[in-house]
């Protein structure tokens, strides 16, 4: 074989790759096709499927100096876990619903409200001008709300007996939302919002 020069080699190679281009392209949908197979087969798998487990918290009471609150607390028992803030408008009207849900419901399915990044005599005001009767953890530095991945407000959680999410809720609730939530957190078929 003589000597090759840049130019013949640059050609040569050119001419293999035309003639090899069909064979690249199946290649490479066979490629996307066996990560998209890997992904699915990932979203479908047990592991994938579980419901995630509440990140803990502990936060001080809203207006009870030296009280605290934590997921703890309330260890085998489903809870609503709602994240709101007095300056929040939808929180406005969800929080009023939420109360009344408390007031009826709370024998059966525990509710904490945790106000996030809030000043404490508004949140104090808010939280009696709603008449809340359920405990409100209070979280000034976001502690709770960054580890549940909460960016905006209001978001409410559903856990079961196991503090496992079982739905999680983007914005304000209704009594629709509250009732699936509660069914899926409780393992009824139905709930009673209110």
């Amino acid at each position: 074989m003589g000597q090759r020069t840049w130019a013949g080699t640059v050609g040569r190679a050119g001419r293999l790759a035309a003639r090899h281009k069909l064979g690249a392209v199946i290649a490479g949908l066979c490629g996307a096709a066996s990560l998209a197979a890997i992904a699915w087969a990932g979203l479908s798998s047990p592991a994938a499927a579980a419901d995630p487990v509440a990140p803990a918290f502990s936060l001080p009471v809203l207006g009870q100096s030296g009280h605290r609150i934590s997921l703890s607390d309330y260890a085998g028992q489903p809870l609503i876990v709602n994240f709101f803030a007095s300056w929040c408008t939808p929180c406005q009207q969800e929080t009023p619903l939420l109360a009344k849900f408390y007031r009826a419901e709370h024998a059966r399915v525990a509710l904490v409200g945790l106000d996030e990044n809030d000043v404490a005599e508004s949140a104090q005001s808010f939280t009696r001008a709603h008449d809340v009767t359920y405990p409100v953890g209070f979280d000034p530095e976001v502690i709770a709300a960054s580890a549940y991945g909460v960016d905006a407000l209001p978001q409410t959680f559903f856990l079961n007996a196991s503090h496992h999410i079982v739905d999680r809720v983007f914005g304000g609730l209704t009594p629709g939302a509250i009732s699936k939530g509660i069914a899926l957190a409780t393992g009824s078929g139905a709930g009673s919002p209110a």
